[in-house]
């Protein structure tokens, strides 16, 4: 059974996750310069933003947040999922939940940064209607931006 519950990111469940999920970005980044870029928590709460916890089974899986950039333009971030439940759609259920999120807030736009390095992540991007863009910010992890439209 899968289940989206919606949390502060400093929740115990979700800064579980997030630290997983920064440990897991620094052991992979090409160079070593991973920057670490936790979140405010207060970015992530409506009706700014919201942040995701998946739970499959009973068990914390994933997660992944929207904030706002402006009151139509919003950005996914951190989106993570644990090793053990890749490979089961589970990452474009969260991103699906996410873009909802997004809609219910206001948002008629979402943007996202990430880095060659999740190739899966950038294939999951594509396939859900994300275009490379401009980048739109200086986040020194990322090198790839993407954007996409929400319909009504």
């Amino acid at each position: 059974m899968q289940t989206f519950l919606a949390l502060r990111t400093d929740s115990h469940d979700a800064a579980a996750l997030l630290e997983e999920y920064f440990i897991e970005r620094a052991e992979g980044f090409e160079d070593g310069d991973y920057v670490v870029n936790a979140p405010n928590p207060e970015n992530f709460v409506a009706p700014v933003g919201a942040f995701i916890v998946l739970v499959v089974d009973g068990e914390p899986v994933g997660c992944g947040g929207v904030r706002a950039l402006s009151p139509e333009r919003f950005e996914v971030k951190h989106v993570f999922l644990r090793p053990a439940a890749r490979g089961a759609g589970h990452g474009r259920r969260l991103l699906e939940r996410l873009e909802t999120e997004a809609r219910t807030l206001g948002a008629t736009e979402l943007v996202l940064d990430t880095n060659a390095t999740l190739a899966a992540a950038g294939g999951l991007y594509r396939s859900s209607g994300f275009a490379e863009i401009a980048p739109y910010n200086s986040n020194p992890n990322a090198n790839h931006w993407y954007g996409k439209t929400l319909a009504g």
